[in-house]
């Protein structure tokens, strides 16, 4: 929930100087960082505390380190590419498909670790 927490600053943050500055060409960034970054790793934090066998998996840690990696690569670059660096796009394409990876581990977790509990 910590580092959810901290993506949603970083996005927020970006938001306001977008606004401030009337200058929208981080709008993919703001986006990117509080969906996957706030939302999906909020969601995922409630979803390990919740089933305690999931966070503390081999897919459960691989995701979170996985996720946290990929996801600042992808929205450096990103950055970088709105702001005229066209020589960037394989750093986005590796940030993306390493997040990617992530979200698929995440999936595949849930399946396999996410149980109803007995009351």
């Amino acid at each position: 929930m910590k580092i959810a927490v901290i993506y949603f600053v970083i996005g927020v943050f970006i938001g306001m100087g977008m606004s401030m500055s009337h200058s929208y060409t981080l709008t993919g960034v703001h986006v990117h960082i509080n969906l996957l970054g706030w939302v999906s790793m909020g969601l995922a934090g409630i979803l390990y505390y919740l089933f305690p066998a999931a966070g503390e998996s081999k897919l459960g840690k691989a995701h979170f380190w996985l996720h946290n990696i990929g996801l600042p690569v992808m929205m450096v670059g990103l950055t970088l590419l709105v702001r005229g660096n066209t020589a960037v796009e394989p750093v986005i394409a590796v940030g993306g498909t390493i997040t990617t990876l992530a979200i698929i581990l995440f999936a595949i977790n849930v399946f396999l670790n996410v149980r109803a509990t007995k009351q």
